[in-house]
């Protein structure tokens, strides 16, 4: 349930983001604001997320994704009667910060509940939710975003119905007892042995993230600029890469266990890819949902492997710092995205930003390739 709010808390609002330009077009800055409604709460994910982390390590994991989830609700919701674009664009930010400890919690849960190869199959899961509850919020906004772009905000509040169970189920493991004389986590020989792979881990998942969500930020503005009713098109298209990317993610510990991490990594940056190449040539409703089902099916294969790394590599006593820094990329990457691609895409079209992105994520499947033919080479 927890892992299912993250979808919602930026994609949700997706179809309605035309409507909603139509709405406010008396504001000058309409179109950029807009836009970043639906990364709007990336920004404050990133700033506070490691924070967040700190805060589960001290006062434990359970007080910060009830409260979150809260906050989530308030500040979801707050769209359906807040006057403007600026004070709508600031409840997103409060989102975020909702988000944050959300996301961060759970993370921290997963290290805390779960070891080996049930921490894989649970990432797997966790990313198969978010995308059947993307799949189901993003529908229903779609439907709701015809009768008017205020609506989808509404669906922040199913929210609240979660709170009960997760009153009562989760609860906080027991402290992690530091042996006596041992080296605190954090120490400089630490900082080498975790700090430094979970920095690279970090970029790889921002870059990841940045090119994944240019389908919810511009999606709808490339559907509409085609001719297609935007709102439902928009919410048919990225359910089908919500309900492609959470099928996919139910696979993950089958392919990871024969594959390994490198090979899924091949895998998920060559599905993007080629979801990329092919959208830049669809010209029917089919090809949409072709390429767009490729590039969820592609990121939901490689998004449980930065959580089972970080989660691998960090101390239990760090892993809410873990996991609040992991937060941090996933989101500083959504924020870039439309920063990054709406320029490219006013300078040189859709095709040539798909034209890019497909090779810059070609070359990280070749990439991926190599690494794993080396380790497979070094093993023999």
């Amino acid at each position: 349930m927890a892992a299912s709010l993250t979808t919602m808390a930026n994609a949700t609002i997706a179809p309605a983001l035309p409507g909603l330009e139509r709405l406010f077009a008396g504001d000058p800055n309409a179109a950029l604001l807009t836009r970043l409604l639906v990364p709007a709460p990336s920004l404050s994910v990133a700033l506070i997320a490691p924070l967040a982390g700190i805060a589960a390590d001290r006062i434990g994991r359970r007080r910060l994704l009830l409260f979150g989830v809260i906050l989530f609700v308030l500040s979801g919701c707050a769209g359906l009667v807040l006057p403007d674009l600026p004070t709508i664009f600031a409840s997103r930010l409060v989102l975020g910060v909702a988000v944050a400890l959300i996301m961060t919690a759970q993370t921290a849960l997963i290290g805390d509940y779960f070891t080996g190869d049930d921490r894989n199959a649970l990432t797997g899961l966790q990313i198969s939710a978010r995308n059947l509850g993307g799949l189901v919020f993003i529908l229903t906004a779609g439907w709701v975003a015809t009768i008017s772009p205020r609506l989808p905000f509404a669906i922040y509040g199913l929210a609240a119905a979660f709170l009960p169970l997760m009153w009562l189920v989760i609860v906080d493991p027991p402290r992690l007892a530091q042996a006596s004389g041992a080296k605190l986590a954090g120490d400089r020989g630490d900082y080498h042995r975790w700090l430094l792979p979970l920095a690279l881990l970090v970029l790889l998942q921002g870059t990841t993230n940045m090119i994944f969500f240019i389908m919810p930020t511009q999606l709808s503005f490339f559907l509409d600029a085609q001719g297609y009713d935007s709102a439902i098109m928009t919410g048919s298209a990225l359910g089908v890469l919500m309900l492609s990317g959470g099928g996919c993610a139910l696979l993950y510990p089958r392919i990871q266990r024969a594959v390994g991490y490198a090979g899924i990594f091949a895998l998920g940056y060559g599905a993007m890819a080629l979801g990329f190449l092919m959208l830049l040539f669809a010209s029917t409703t089919p090809a949409i949902f072709a390429a767009v089902a490729a590039i969820g099916a592609g990121y939901a294969l490689v998004s449980p492997s930065f959580v089972a790394l970080a989660l691998n590599l960090a101390p239990g006593q760090k892993r809410g710092l873990a996991g609040g820094i992991l937060t941090a990329s996933i989101f500083i990457g959504q924020f870039c995205s439309p920063l990054l691609s709406t320029p490219v895409i006013a300078g040189f079209g859709y095709a040539n930003l798909f034209a890019g992105t497909a090779g810059l994520l070609a070359i990280m499947t070749v990439t991926a390739a190599l690494t794993g033919g080396a380790g497979w080479l070094r093993r023999r």
